[in-house]
């Protein structure tokens, strides 16, 4: 029987829930989820099986109207990432899709209905469509729902629908066999067992950023990055890991370190357990908080995470 192989890119609005849906078609963890938007901030390849085809899945960051260089290169990222793939999904959040339109609409939910209309936007710009999945569908009235599908479809924007649930898995074996049918025959472009093509120094930091934003989200803007400084594989078949987690002021860092250091700790402690899981061994892991108040504009930084710095 031939294979088939190719990619598959996973656009949409900030905190569509993009990174939860590659992680579920994977079947295990190859990027960073957290409650807070944006913090995809590179693609991520993640490799999905189905039969004989293998589908190359790339997390994009979410796709939103820029206003720092960061936030450009991200969306230069994911607008690269869905030209050059075999198959693109826009993932929709249809429960803020639905409420952006109510009276009592939340900003949040009016500037995800903005993103959405950015993204039909930008496909129909490069005459390129997408499969459409409405994202949350546990959380709507399905009436609500058909409305919402036959809206969005009309644009034109779109091949097909699925309605999905990508924390509770509803749907999503549906869109996995459809993706895998759109591959292209060819050999498989990794090893059947690997999940990700991530580094494992970028994982790691990508998992302590993930930590940062789960325990200090309300506190700390998009103002800390992670840096692995060091990745020493030791002889009893252990790893030691240095990290800087860099913020943009001295504030910042107080509340990153926390009273009697209690928060960096558990970052550090949430941070080496997971990375233990996900690379079968175990982690010595040592944390560093540093101030930075450029690291934004640090060219070095956009080379490591992939991103165009001069877009």
């Amino acid at each position: 029987m031939s294979t088939r192989a190719g990619f598959a890119a996973v656009i949409g609005a900030p905190n569509a829930g993009k990174s939860t849906l590659v992680n579920r078609l994977v079947g295990s963890k190859v990027t960073i989820v957290t409650q807070k938007a944006q913090t995809t901030r590179f693609q991520v390849r993640g490799v999905a099986m189905d039969g004989q085809a293998q589908i190359v899945l790339v997390d994009t960051p979410g796709i939103f109207r820029p206003r720092r260089r960061l936030d450009r290169a991200m969306v230069r990222a994911a607008w690269s990432g869905a030209h050059d793939a075999d198959a693109v999904v826009h993932l929709v959040d249809a429960e803020a899709e639905l409420a952006a339109t109510g009276s009592a609409a939340k900003a949040a939910d009016r500037r995800s209905a903005e993103d959405v209309r950015t993204i039909v936007e930008g496909l129909k710009r490069a005459d390129r469509t997408a499969i459409l999945a409405l994202n949350k569908i546990d959380r709507v009235r399905r009436d609500d729902l058909l409305a919402l599908t036959q809206r969005l479809f009309d644009t034109g924007a779109y091949t097909e629908v699925f309605m999905i649930s990508a924390l509770d898995g509803s749907g999503v074996e549906d869109l996995k066999r459809r993706l895998a049918a759109l591959m292209p025959e060819s050999p498989w472009l990794y090893p059947e067992d690997q999940a990700a093509d991530l580094p494992a120094r970028l994982l790691a930091a990508e998992i302590t950023r993930e930590k940062v934003y789960l325990r200090v989200h309300e506190e700390l803007p998009y103002a800390a990055t992670v840096e692995t400084t060091a990745f020493e594989e030791r002889k009893d078949g252990s790893a030691r890991l240095e990290q800087t987690i860099y913020v943009e002021r001295d504030s910042q860092r107080a509340i990153l370190i926390g009273k009697g250091g209690q928060t960096l700790k558990w970052i550090g402690e949430a941070s080496r357990k997971e990375l233990a899981e996900i690379l079968g061994r175990t982690i010595h892991l040592f944390l560093t908080v540093k101030v930075k108040d450029n690291w934004a504009e640090d060219r070095a930084a956009y080379r490591d995470m992939g991103l165009d710095f001069d877009v």
